[in-house]
């Protein structure tokens, strides 16, 4: 581990601080739009505009990474979310805002395909699997930071925005100045939505129905705390639980779907999340069962994301799964989009509670397909299935090439082991 660390940890610490600042200015920006009078429904747009331009980056990065390079993308990209992160308090305006957070959203998006690739060129087939497991750990790591920086300054000041943009601007130097050579770059064309579907439905509603869940939890959980009339303190503690989950969980349930049917583990996570999620909305006035609820949905639905992945990849010949990763990850980015408006009008119809009631029937709604698609179809048969490999939601196709490779390896290894003995 510490000899996969020396040879990365300059862009891993590059990656960690681009997540402060990422996680920092979505919470702040939900805290500082209650403060600035800014209506719910004003609010979700706000926070779905992120993923309308994260989506669009994910489709246009790889392009413009071919056409300038690494090195000139990462450096424009960056640069423009350091300049918006200084703009949002000096033009509090709601659509001003939702300009920003589509530049955001986009420049985010490539800077992440940009970072992986890097990654993916310094690791080795020795330390490829240690080396996305160190880059999941510090992705969290950087965003419960984050939650700790809020508390930091006055957020109606001016303070808690220039931090994640100084922040920003020094992860520049480690990614930069460490990375000597440039790395290749090849994406692969997306599967087509219908060619998904067909291959794996489960994969493709999954991926849907989490995309609103995530949207929720990194774009609206502020925005809940602050109409359900959460301290500061209590909303950092509170968006933090979600991300603690998520890396506490993370690897325990990827053990379990190496060894059992993984629609079953989907079925029971996902249920197990939309349980957290009913606590949520009908004890959300007792703070530390608003955190448990909180860990129980952070700890479910960022691994269920992973398990979609590899499941969806039990159907496929290994030459196929990078171009239906990207069009799952868009399939999940559409889901996304949708999430912070329906949350947000659930918010003002019907208070507090409305946040917890749709992560509550989206991950229902997943273990309930899940049930379903156990009964349309037999289970593979477990030498067959891929291995399991922990993927941020926010990772590109990038990173998920990088773990199919890894699973790939993996089973390699497997099977020549099983050989010689």
């Amino acid at each position: 581990m510490l000899s996969t660390l020396s040879n990365v940890w300059a862009l891993l610490l590059g990656i960690m601080l681009l997540m402060v600042g990422n996680g920092l200015q979505g919470t702040l920006l939900g805290v500082r739009g209650e403060l600035e009078g800014f209506s719910t429904y004003e609010m979700s747009i706000v926070m779905s505009a992120y993923f309308v331009g994260f989506l669009g980056g994910s489709r246009m990065a790889p392009e413009m990474i071919r056409r300038v390079g690494h090195v000139r993308v990462f450096a424009a990209l960056a640069s423009f979310i350091s300049a918006v992160l200084i703009l949002y308090p000096t033009v509090a305006n709601p659509w001003v805002w939702t300009l920003g957070r589509v530049v955001i959203g986009f420049c985010y998006s490539g800077v992440y395909v940009t970072s992986e690739s890097w990654l993916n060129n310094a690791a080795t087939n020795e330390n490829r699997g240690k080396a996305l497991s160190m880059y999941m750990i510090v992705q969290m790591v950087g965003i419960v930071l984050a939650q700790a920086l809020l508390l930091t300054a006055d957020p109606s000041g001016y303070v808690l925005f220039v931090i994640p943009s100084v922040l920003v601007s020094i992860s520049f130097a480690p990614i930069l100045l460490s990375i000597s050579p440039t790395p290749a770059f090849e994406t692969d064309k997306p599967m087509s939505l219908r060619e998904i579907m067909k291959t794996s439905p489960l994969g493709s509603v999954g991926m849907f129905l989490l995309g609103g869940v995530f949207a929720s939890q990194f774009g609206m959980a502020a925005v809940y705390g602050g109409e359900a009339g959460l301290s500061l303190p209590e909303i950092s503690i509170f968006v933090a639980a979600f991300y603690v989950g998520a890396t506490i969980l993370q690897y325990p349930l990827g053990w379990l779907s190496d060894m059992m049917d993984r629609r079953v583990l989907i079925m029971l996570t996902s249920a197990a999340g939309g349980i957290g999620a009913l606590l949520g909305m009908i004890m959300g006035g007792h703070f530390p069962l608003l955190l448990v609820s909180a860990f129980l949905i952070g700890g479910t639905s960022n691994p269920l994301y992973s398990l979609l992945i590899a499941y969806t990849n039990d159907f496929l010949e290994p030459e196929d799964m990078a171009a239906a990763a990207g069009g799952l990850i868009f399939i999940n980015g559409v889901g996304a989009v949708a999430g912070p408006l329906i949350t947000g009008w659930l918010l003002g119809a019907f208070g507090p509670p409305g946040y917890f009631a749709l992560i509550a029937v989206l991950l229902l709604a997943l273990a309930g397909y899940a049930g379903y698609r156990m009964t349309q179809r037999a289970t593979p048969d477990q030498d067959e299935t891929g291995h399991y490999m922990p993927v941020m939601p926010s990772a590109s196709p990038v990173a998920v090439e990088m773990a199919r490779e890894y699973a790939l390896e993996s089973a390699e290894e497997s099977d020549a082991s099983a050989t010689n003995t």
